[in-house]
């Protein structure tokens, strides 16, 4: 049984929730706060790894032969995209150190709540460390101008898979369902 559970979950009623393709879940409020937490843990830990690597890699930046020639355009550059990364890092983990803080509260549906509102913060500063990395790698190695374009599409692609194709086929979704297909056309 889950840490969150309170002694009158057990007799909760069953909740359908919202239309799943035709065919419910059938789950508490409570068992829904836990399976959304879990998917919602699972997509942390993709994204994870991404930081870490991005981290990892501004932090040797300073280290190297030629961090000493950059233009101080190029050091505000690395130092922004440096501080991105890390607050993409603390975003993406707040989730964890939220649930360990109300473990067993009987929260888990403001704990999800919570935590994918961080989770959307983190993606969206992860997608300025990654543009502000581009653009650092790319202004050295090709000029000033090149950097700004590649660290302007960077952040385009991110916005459009990470925020445009989500909204869109949430959209699209929604209005099958509202004509009682269940599923979004092909």
């Amino acid at each position: 049984m889950d840490e969150d559970r309170t002694a009158g979950d057990e007799d909760a009623r069953r909740d359908p929730g919202p239309p799943s393709g035709g065919r419910d879940r059938h789950e508490t409020p409570l068992e829904r706060a836990d399976r959304n937490f879990g998917e919602l843990l699972q997509e942390l830990r993709v994204t994870q790894t991404g930081v870490q690597i991005l981290f990892a890699f501004l932090l040797t930046l300073a280290f190297t032969a030629r961090f000493p020639s950059l233009d101080t355009v190029q050091r505000a550059t690395y130092i922004a995209t440096l501080l991105l990364a890390v607050l993409a890092a603390a975003l993406l983990t707040a989730p964890a150190a939220l649930h360990r803080a109300l473990f067993r509260r009987g929260v888990k549906p403001q704990i999800v709540q919570m935590s994918s509102r961080l989770a959307t913060a983190g993606l969206s500063v992860l997608a300025l460390a990654l543009a502000g990395s581009v653009l650092l790698v790319v202004d050295v190695t090709a000029g000033r101008a090149a950097g700004i374009a590649a660290g302007a599409g960077t952040f385009a692609v991110c916005a459009g898979l990470w925020g445009v194709l989500p909204r869109l086929a949430r959209r699209s979704l929604t209005r099958a369902q509202e004509k009682g297909t269940g599923t979004p056309p092909p």
